[in-house]
């Protein structure tokens, strides 16, 4: 059976407050979460010459919008769980979805090919634990510009 071996990064450890390799607008105060919506999120279409066709990636960014946890403060204590109540996803300049963070009931691992690998046999790191879920059980709402 063949097998992969599989290794934690560099400084690896358990505490919620880790580096996290997205961006910060992508991050809950306890770290990577899923996003859970009801509906479609339409993107701009990739040209040829956005495409690098060797790694069948898009090198454009396409912004969908982004997380506000207003109830969160740096101060409060992390066994407080009062920011997870309210999550607010901000779409463009005109759009809001209200929602919610809850607990995954078994958390999933996240991981991705070990940097700097050079031919032989193929080895994973662990990038991060996923322990939430934001979920957005609503339409979009329109808000006013002030």
């Amino acid at each position: 059976m063949p097998s992969i071996p599989i290794h934690p990064p560099s400084g690896f450890t358990t505490n919620p407050k880790t580096s996290n390799p997205l961006p910060n607008l992508l991050q809950t105060p306890s770290g990577l979460a899923l996003i859970e919506l009801q509906g479609t999120i339409h993107v701009p279409t990739s040209t040829a010459e956005e495409m690098d066709v060797e790694n069948a990636e898009c090198k454009t960014d396409a912004p969908v919008g982004e997380l506000v946890f207003p109830h969160y403060s740096s101060t409060n204590p992390t066994s407080d769980t009062t920011w997870m109540k309210r999550v607010h996803l901000y779409i463009g300049q005109s759009q809001r979805m209200t929602g919610e963070v809850k607990k995954l009931p078994r958390p999933i691992g996240v991981m991705r090919k070990k940097p700097g690998f050079e031919g032989g046999q193929e080895e994973l790191e662990i990038v991060d634990i996923v322990r939430h879920k934001i979920v957005f059980l609503t339409r979009p709402e329109p808000i006013a510009e002030a």
